[in-house]
């Protein structure tokens, strides 16, 4: 298809780089438009996302979709080649679990671990690695959540890899390590190892700088 694709982002958001990710699985091109979200969000941005005024925005015909998730689920219908989600609808189903899983109960418990005071942070650690855990045994010996190929799971859980790594090397903190999850801590090493992956994230070196001054204001 050749209609105008355009996604409004933000550098250092994962949630930006799973539309790009997917875009680019698919062989989709896209105008890619950099928002300025910590200080000055553009016209365009709050036009098309009113209510939370968030990035990432997709553009498809002059139509604004919101929330990534949405956003992934919008792409696999439109472009059917190199699929992301399972074709059989048990598999659709579970890979909808995971993703679920990944968005209401993983990234809060991470996010709560980071932030939690000193005296709540061991059991917030805690709780954040029991989600690691299960999440882990979805791999079920795969290389990736999606079997061989990287898939919609994959994808949501895009901010486990340089992302919590970064958080993690800014924080001392340790959630995730090859000792506490070796099959997971080997599936972001296989993640970012591929190609398609590894040309679309952030300079690891910029992340950590905007990650430590993030943390410190």
């Amino acid at each position: 298809m050749g209609e105008e694709v355009k996604v409004f982002g933000f550098w250092a958001s994962p949630y930006s780089h799973r539309v790009e990710l997917a875009l680019s699985l698919k062989g989709v091109p896209y105008e890619y438009i950099e928002e300025d979200i910590l200080k000055n969000k553009s016209d365009l941005l709050l036009k098309y996302n009113p209510i939370h005024k968030k990035i990432p925005v997709f553009l498809h015909k002059g139509k604004p979709i919101v929330e990534s998730i949405v956003i992934l689920e919008y792409i696999e219908e439109t472009w059917k080649a190199n699929p992301i989600l399972p074709q059989n609808l048990y598999d659709k189903a579970i890979d909808r679990f995971w993703i679920k899983f990944i968005d209401d109960k993983c990234l809060p418990a991470i996010r709560k671990a980071t932030f939690s005071p000193e005296n709540e942070r061991e059991t917030a650690v805690e709780e954040a690695c029991e989600c690691l855990r299960t999440l882990e045994s979805a791999l079920n010996g795969k290389t990736f959540f999606g079997g061989d190929a990287i898939g919609m799971v994959d994808i949501a859980a895009n901010f486990l890899t340089i992302w919590l790594r970064t958080i993690q090397e800014a924080t001392g903190l340790e959630v995730l390590s090859v000792e506490k999850f070796p099959d997971l801590f080997k599936w972001t090493d296989d993640f970012i190892s591929c190609s398609v992956v590894k040309e679309s994230l952030p300079p690891t070196d910029k992340l950590l700088s905007f990650v430590k001054a993030s943390l410190s204001q």
